[in-house]
Parts: structure tokens; sequence; C-alpha cells
């Protein structure tokens, strides 16, 4: 069985979406983005995944190059980089996402059996007032916390 080993995460996208189903896909990548990748210099914040002639792109997502890694090579931190999935899974994320609303959003990056994978989300935007509430369950979360520990930590009155 393969390890997994994280690498980045988008955190910003299970706030701005509804996470409905999440798939696992290889990424095309050059060798110097590899060297970067292991030195965690890669983003994906403004991630997002794009569909073109039938085949996926992860946009956006950003490897800065390592100065001794790239000396032979021009690369370009934010160029598009194609994901591998099957091609039956292809098709059943594409008709998905031609549903109104669905969208593929990039959620981490991960090792597996010493390959980057990507895992991705077939997602729904949220409305202004879901973020609100996303954040104010957060708050309410952090306050719980904070009291628990509050309470273990001071001495029983009697």
């Amino acid at each position: 069985m393969a390890t997994t080993s994280h690498i980045a995460e988008n955190r910003r996208a299970r706030f701005e979406y509804h996470i409905d189903e999440t798939f696992e896909a290889g990424i095309v990548l050059e060798g110097w983005e590899v060297k970067a990748i292991r030195a965690g210099q890669v983003q994906l914040t403004d991630g997002y995944v794009l569909i073109r002639d039938g085949e996926l792109f992860l946009i956006g997502c950003r490897v800065n190059a390592l100065r001794e890694a790239s000396t032979h090579v021009n690369p370009q931190a934010d160029r598009s980089r194609k994901l591998l999935m099957h091609k039956d899974q292809i098709r059943r994320l594409i008709g998905k996402v031609e549903q109104k609303g669905h969208t593929l959003v990039p959620l981490n990056l991960h090792y597996k059996g010493g390959r980057v994978k990507a895992e991705i989300a077939l997602a729904k935007g949220k409305a202004q007032h879901d973020k609100r509430e996303t954040e104010k369950q957060r708050d309410w979360d952090r306050e719980k916390q904070r009291l628990m520990r509050h309470k273990v930590s001071s001495p029983a009155a009697g």
C-alpha cells in the first residue's frame, strides 16, 4: 500500500465552496518543478481546474523555481499543468461541471508512492451568507475550545 504525505493545501477552497466529491489526479511536472515542490516552493491558493478539449488542467498553481535546480531551463512558475485521470472519470466530471454552479477546485497536493498527486474537488460556490455562517461556526468552535481549556486548567471550586 502506498503512503501519502502532505505537500500543500488550498485552505481557502473549503471556505469558498461546498465540497461535493473529491478525486485524486496525477500531475504532469517537469524535473525542476518536482525539486521545487519537494523543497516546499508551491502555492495552491489561487488555483483552479479547467477543462479543455476533454482534458483537465491545473491553472494558477504557483511553483517557484529553485536557483540551483533551474539554471539550464527557463522556468514558468504559473504555467498550466495537465492533470491525469481515467477517461471515464474525466467524462463524468465534465458532465457534472456542466451542471449549473459546479466547478473543480484543487484541495491539496500530496505524495503517493513517491509521485506528486493532486486532490481535486467537485464543488459549488458558497453564497455570502453561507461564508458568514462558516465564519460564525469556526469562531464558536474556537470559543468552545478556549472555554474547555479554561475549565480544565482552573482548580475545582468546592
